[in-house]
């Protein structure tokens, strides 16, 4: 045993630590050492007042956390005793509880764990079912959503919040329920059960609830924000023996209001001891000043402030760039200042956007710099994207540019299989199977099959193609043979916009994707896409504004900027690297510099996110974004941003003006 040295600790440290019995709610500020509370909590319970490891649960939400702390945990006490310690995350600890336990359910105790698309394929079994339909559904993301959604609230299909349609709510109830019964017949759980459930175990058997909650009489749950309605009935269930269980959280942190987190759990947490970590060990005055300032708008809140003792620091720097390419490249050059001037590593630098279609402009700006390492010249900035893929991977940008290969390049027989049947034209797998086997006997070019299909010249009354394949045959090559045509002789971007509608990938997008966040982010790489070509238009003017470029040439020109990514990005593992992320994605991390990009009222806050979420949870996430950075914070943004495309003029963010002036260094763009 090593002695714990509390002494260490600050004040709010030490009486979080200390406060071992009833409910104990810590308020843990980005950057107050949470995690070495939660885990000297563990071992001061351990070491200094004898209790067993085993029975202590600590409950997460990743993996990775869980990893964590149980590494911190092993630097205060034997290694053989943390391993009696319960930390896991909530799904792991469910699964282990029902492994045991769920044949008081109907189940037995060997059930398969269903994945989403095991689920899904049993929903569109089901619907099918129901409609009576035969061949391709039509979408039924609303459907899950709204089954998502109830799963994370604890509802069953009767207790179902109502929709403006009475038939969608009636069908999406009756799916539901043959879901439930569906898998129960299967032995099957999955994800949103595993919790779901053990509620339910919890709740039906007393004499099995009673088992855990003498066994674990010390909880402690970290992330306590982003707790949804069913773990927080999970937390009340384990606890409400001995009552003591201590959350540590953020409410200022509480982002994923969109995924299921109810932040009323943290800010609603009653008969406890409350505890606020306000000291911050990572980053400057200035920088917490900002945040302080920004989120004390909010009125749903614990009232808190965040203060250093690692001195002012440095201003925050804003500056308005004309337009995106010039946002890029401002942000890049001050990032090779900070490297010789600073000496900060690429590692050290983040850049953080509210949305991942942001990305582009800053991937081509780190692949073109050129700068100085030692005596020698290097251009690219080694970079990698944290938690998603670079905008050259994603999937529609990549359907997208399949559509321009084949215009290009009717030969090109992947880019024909990947849009063949997107958006969904009713050719389903059976039918390609038995035509691409047929080009190869045939030795014939997929292309020309399907062009003889649509003009009825190709004899394929022996192969299993069903009567709405054949319409989306022809579909599909009078689409392509009209865009031919047009970007023969018209402005590429409008063609290209004209091919976006024709397809109607939008309405593909909808049927596909069941989150609307999600839905939008795809829409906005779309978006993207065609302001890349609008880009590569302009620049192929000559100086009569005379068309140059051509979509051969673009389509060569964004193949090579792929291939250059990959390289850049850290696919050969470059461990020095910038990180370029979201605001979402970078909770949790800290990096010397950060740049804010994007800093206009259409971006963050989100358009959308401000009628679906609220504006609250949207500054909430502003307050992420500017307690990640340590010593130096820039924030940009674009005079006019590209939209389809098209130029559209910005605003600046109205967070910016909530950041007292004081704090601030307004420079030029370049």
């Amino acid at each position: 045993m090593k002695n714990l040295e509390l002494h260490k600790l600050n004040p709010s440290q030490r009486k979080a630590v200390e406060t071992i019995l009833g409910r104990v709610l810590v308020l843990a500020g980005a950057g107050s050492g949470k995690t070495l509370v939660l885990t000297m909590r563990m071992a001061h319970l351990i070491i200094n007042l004898g209790k067993s490891p085993k029975e202590i649960l600590g409950l997460t939400f990743t993996n990775k956390a869980a990893a964590e702390m149980r590494h911190r945990l092993s630097s205060f006490i034997d290694p053989q005793l943390v391993k009696d310690v319960t930390l896991s995350t909530f799904h792991s600890f469910c699964m282990q509880i029902l492994r045991l336990e769920i044949h008081r359910l109907g189940y037995t105790t060997k059930f398969t764990i269903y994945d989403e698309q095991d689920v899904q394929r049993l929903v569109n079994l089901i619907a099918r079912d129901i409609l009576e339909h035969e061949g391709e559904l039509p979408s039924l993301a609303s459907t899950m959503t709204a089954i998502n959604q109830a799963k994370n609230r604890g509802l069953s299909p009767e207790q179902m919040e109502k929709s403006s349609s009475d038939w969608h709510d009636e069908f999406t109830r009756e799916v539901y329920k043959r879901l439930q019964a569906s898998m129960r017949a299967y032995n099957a759980v999955d994800f949103d059960n595993l919790l779901w459930l053990t509620v339910e175990l919890f709740e039906r058997f007393p004499d099995v609830l009673d088992t855990y909650q003498e066994r674990y009489r010390f909880i402690m749950i970290d992330e306590y924000q982003d707790t949804n309605p069913v773990q927080y009935r999970l937390a009340a269930l384990l606890s409400g023996k001995y009552q003591n269980l201590c959350v540590v959280g953020d409410d200022d942190q509480s982002i994923y209001g969109w995924r299921g987190a109810d932040i009323k759990n943290i800010l609603a947490f009653e008969n406890a001891t409350v505890i606020k970590l306000e000291q911050n060990y990572r980053s400057t005055n200035t920088i917490l000043q900002a945040a302080n300032t920004v989120i004390s708008l909010n009125k749903t809140r614990h009232s808190k402030a965040l203060w250093s003792d690692r001195g002012e620091g440095h201003p925050i720097e804003i500056f308005h760039a004309p337009n995106e390419f010039d946002e890029a490249q401002a942000v890049v050059q001050r990032m090779v200042k900070l490297k010789e001037e600073h000496h900060l590593e690429w590692k050290e630098m983040a850049i953080l956007y509210r949305s991942n279609s942001l990305s582009r402009q800053l991937e081509l700006a780190l692949m073109r710099q050129v700068w100085k390492n030692g005596d020698k010249w290097m251009q690219g900035i080694p970079y990698e994207v944290f938690g998603g893929l670079e905008f050259y991977e994603r999937r529609e940008v990549k359907d997208l540019c399949a559509y321009l290969r084949v215009i290009v390049n009717p030969l090109d027989q992947e880019a024909i299989l990947r849009i063949v049947n997107q958006p969904r034209r009713g050719i389903g797998e059976d039918s390609l199977d038995a035509l691409t086997s047929y080009n190869r006997q045939h030795h014939k070019s997929l292309w020309s099959v399907l062009k003889g299909i649509a003009e009825g010249s190709e004899d394929i009354s022996h192969l299993p193609i069903s009567t709405k394949a054949h319409k989306g045959i022809g579909e599909f090559v009078s689409t392509l043979e009209e865009a031919k045509s047009r970007f023969g002789k018209g402005e590429l971007v409008e063609t290209l916009r004209w091919l976006i509608e024709k397809i109607d990938y939008q309405k593909g997008i909808r049927e596909e994707v069941k989150s609307q966040q999600m839905r939008d982010f795809k829409w906005e790489n779309v978006q993207e896409f065609v302001s890349s070509l609008a880009e590569f238009d302009q620049q192929a003017k000559d100086s009569n504004g005379h068309l140059k470029g051509s979509i051969e040439t673009f389509v060569s020109n964004f193949t090579l900027n792929n291939q250059a990514a990959l390289f850049a990005n850290g696919k050969n593992k470059k461990v020095d690297c910038v990180h370029l992320m979201t605001f979402h994605s970078a909770k949790g991390l800290e990096f010397p510099a950060c740049f804010l990009v994007g800093m206009e009222d259409h971006i963050i806050p989100h358009e959308k996110s401000v009628l679906q979420t609220g504006l609250e949870e949207e500054r909430r996430l502003m307050y992420v974004a500017i307690t990640r950075a340590k010593q130096h914070l820039t924030m940009s943004m674009a005079q006019q941003r590209k939209r389809m495309g098209k130029d559209s003029v910005s605003r600046p963010s109205r967070f910016l003006y909530e950041i007292p002036k004081e704090l601030i260094k307004m420079t030029s763009w370049k």
